[in-house]
């Protein structure tokens, strides 16, 4: 799934008791932790290019460093992500359901990576098993995956949507 949709569904699962920016962080973090440092570093070493996916497709995995995988894993776990929230769980428990966005996130996104290009190791460290999903990309996934966000929006907001629908 692409990082805005998961911000997305996180802010409109997890956001609307408050907290709305964290399960918006929360929603796209995993992605932030991996390729979003990956964008920073490369930035930085004036090593970075438009990345127009539309013709050149994703980069190849050849030229991603191995901290990114690592990074990926780490953070598209269920073992980290839950193993975290029941630490915070101890010291502020009012973060504990916009963080919950970071295992949504990761229920979004194992059957939706094939093997072939960052398969989501959602049990990862104690198992490398993961699905051989359908590409977000693909429009059969990604056209239901911008209806279930835009009627996610609709219900949260059907305050604001019923005044001027009378």
């Amino acid at each position: 799934m692409d990082t805005l949709s998961h911000a997305l569904w996180g802010r409109g699962l997890f956001g609307y008791r408050g907290y709305k920016w964290l399960a918006i962080f929360f929603g796209a973090m995993p992605d932030l932790f991996s390729f979003g440092i990956l964008i920073i570093v490369r930035l930085f070493s004036g090593n970075y290019t438009s990345g127009n996916y539309a013709y050149e497709g994703p980069p190849s995995l050849e030229t991603i460093p191995n901290w990114v995988f690592f990074n990926y894993d780490l953070s598209h776990s269920f073992i980290t992500a839950f193993l975290c929230i029941g630490i915070v769980y101890f010291f502020n428990r009012a973060l504990i359901f916009p963080m919950l966005a970071w295992p949504f996130h990761i229920l979004l996104d194992f059957p939706f990576h094939s093997k072939e290009y960052f398969p989501t190791k959602f049990l990862w460290p104690l198992t490398d098993f993961s699905i051989d999903g359908i590409p977000w990309s693909n429009p059969e996934v990604w056209f239901p995956n911008m209806a279930g966000i835009i009627i996610l929006f609709i219900y949260r907001n059907k305050k604001f949507f019923s005044q001027y629908l009378k």
